[in-house]
């Protein structure tokens, strides 16, 4: 049963000693809350954020931005005006594909000027979008298709056969296939076609060949159409519904303590407020003259609203890597200079390396913000001095859209910690096992964060919503922190289970259920270990049937087989048993322990 808060109003953490003693005031001013005075400079207290859905931004950005350049992939340049037409011929494909207003239509992309267009354009009809990876296994991908139900799916060629093999009983009606080379400049689809080995190998990187594409004749039920014809329906009638701030626009996916991912519902609403938070927070941002890299994937809630959203809505040219490479990456320095990069610290690591081997400049990017791990001091000053910029640590999650606390860009940053809470952000920390009472000043407990980003609830999931979402608003992070006296967040731990690598969240439970098919184990727990550099590596402990003995190469090319490679464990440990409660429930901490110890 969920427990009812005893707080109400605006409440600040009991970091507060006057709100400790006298429970907590019944409305505090946003001026009023003692971690605006910490903001970096410029930063408002208070925030109005805009009216409408993503449609209302995308169509505001056109109007004002058209002439500018919307997006860049390999050189090859989209204005606003273009992006705003494309968007319109997309949505009346869609349209013509039978999509309406609440159907979900999935994507299944790497960052590419199609991906954004699908994504508006869906939502210019009303219809919530579903970001996938495309990397998925069949497997992963059954998974979520029967979850959502989406009617369509606009997919990336090299996934598109994977997309095709769903059972028919998901309900996905048509399929859209996108090729990536022809976004690229004539010159540079011309080299691609040389008999060379190099243009091979990056051919096959983009694209699945004509080949393969020729050989495999789609399921009459379920047509694959190209994206070109997709665009052939010319431009959407001007009267047709739109959707309102509340409706729902996205369902992200985020690994939890069960074994399965769940979908996060967020609303236009969510996002474009996190967009707006994200602008005010770093005010020496210039609408329109702003140049964004998204080496961060689209298909995270990161990357999603960071590179997608919110670049977008400061009319910035926004330069679209389909996966980080650092030689793209430098190679895009020299003509279309970054100006913001959101990212995590191994990003920043290698650029920062690649960079000062080659003797290319850094000091065109002023701002830069890490999130989904922890961020090391050492790659801190490495950038900075690189760059001349800051770099910022921030904090949130996929129920928050996804940001909620942040480093100030500002002599006021706290290293160390995540910062302190974004503009029209609450945060209490309270006992985990009371959520109604607020911890002592400086203790830990667990972090809860209640604002206009924090999302509706998880999708087909009521129980994990009522458990998650508090009476109030407020939403409970299942990260165990501490605040001081300035109101800064420090990270301590995760009740959540979740292993962090690479950015990307593991559910050990997913990793386990795959591995616990492989013939000759008879137990196993995964842990993650933390990374020198920060993050953590995936590590798989198995105990083998008695009598047999354990392959560790086989069984990792196993789980190659049905998971992504950043869930793919890293290594395997071989133990004669895990240690247990006495209920029988795996000790995970004590494994990770153990394994840190060398032991």
């Amino acid at each position: 049963m969920k427990k009812k808060s005893t707080r109400t109003g605006a409440n600040v953490t009991a970091a507060d000693p006057a709100a400790d003693r006298a429970g907590h005031p019944p409305e505090l001013r946003w001026s009023d809350r003692p971690w605006t005075r910490s903001y970096g400079p410029g930063v408002p207290a208070d925030l109005v954020l805009p009216k409408g859905s993503l449609v209302d931004l995308m169509d505001g950005s056109v109007r004002r931005y058209g002439s500018k350049t919307a997006l860049e992939f390999f050189g090859a340049r989209t204005s606003y005006r273009e992006l705003g037409t494309l968007i319109s011929r997309a949505a009346a494909g869609l349209q013509k594909l039978g999509v309406k207003a609440g159907d979900r239509v999935a994507l299944v992309m790497p960052n590419c000027p199609q991906h954004i267009v699908a994504f508006h354009a869906a939502l210019r009809l009303g219809a919530v979008v579903v970001e996938h990876n495309p990397l998925y296994t069949d497997r992963e991908l059954r998974h979520q298709f029967e979850d959502h139900g989406a009617v369509v799916a606009i997919v990336w060629d090299k996934a598109v056969e994977r997309v095709r093999q769903l059972p028919a009983d998901v309900g996905l009606r048509s399929i859209v296939s996108v090729e990536l080379i022809p976004e690229m400049p004539l010159l540079q689809r011309l080299a691609l076609r040389l008999p060379v080995p190099a243009a091979r190998k990056a051919r096959a990187a983009l694209s699945v060949g004509k080949e393969r594409r020729k050989g495999a004749p789609a399921p009459a039920a379920r047509p694959v159409l190209p994206w070109r014809e997709l665009l052939d329906a010319g431009e959407l009638k001007r009267r047709h519904p739109r959707p309102a701030a509340q409706d729902l626009a996205v369902l992200q996916y985020t690994s939890g303590t069960t074994g399965e991912p769940k979908a996060a519902m967020l609303s236009h609403a969510n996002l474009q407020a996190n967009a707006a938070q994200g602008r005010a927070w770093v005010p020496g941002l210039k609408d329109g003259r702003e140049t964004v890299y998204a080496v961060l994937p689209m298909f995270h809630a990161y990357g999603l609203t960071l590179c997608m959203t919110f670049a977008l809505s400061i009319g910035a040219k926004l330069v679209l890597f389909p996966k980080f490479d650092v030689d793209l990456v430098l190679k895009a320095l020299k003509k279309s200079p970054a100006t913001f990069l959101p990212a995590v610290p191994p990003i920043y690591d290698r650029i920062a390396a690649a960079a000062s081997e080659r003797g290319i400049g850094l000091e065109s990017i002023r701002f830069s913000i890490s999130g989904a791990m922890n961020l090391p001091a050492a790659t801190v000053e490495t950038w900075e001095k690189a760059t001349g910029g800051y770099l910022i640590e921030g904090y949130g999650l996929t129920e928050t859209s996804p940001i909620a606390i942040g480093n100030p860009f500002g002599p006021s940053r706290k290293p160390g910690t995540v910062g302190v809470p974004f503009p029209l952000t609450d945060i209490r920390v309270v006992d985990p096992k009371n959520t109604a009472l607020d911890v002592a000043p400086g203790e830990e407990g667990e972090l809860l964060i209640r604002g206009p980003q924090v999302f509706r609830g998880y999708w087909n999931r009521p129980d994990e919503t009522e458990e998650a979402l508090l009476d109030g608003g407020w939403f409970r992070t299942g990260d165990i922190v501490s605040v001081d006296n300035d109101y800064f967040v420090t990270i301590r731990d995760r009740i959540k289970e979740l292993i962090i690598t690479g950015g990307f969240n593991v559910s050990p439970s997913e990793v386990e259920d795959v591995i616990a098919t492989f013939p000759g184990v008879a137990d196993v727990s995964v842990v993650g270990l933390p990374r020198p550099g920060g993050g953590e590596d995936v590590v798989a402990a198995v105990v083998p049937v008695p009598g047999t003995t354990l392959d560790p190469d086989a069984l990792l090319a196993f789980a190659r087989k049905h998971l992504t490679a950043y869930k793919v464990p890293r290594r395997v440990v071989v133990l004669d048993s895990l240690p247990r409660s006495l209920i029988g429930k795996v000790l995970r901490r004590e494994i990770r322990d153990t394994l840190v110890a060398g032991r």
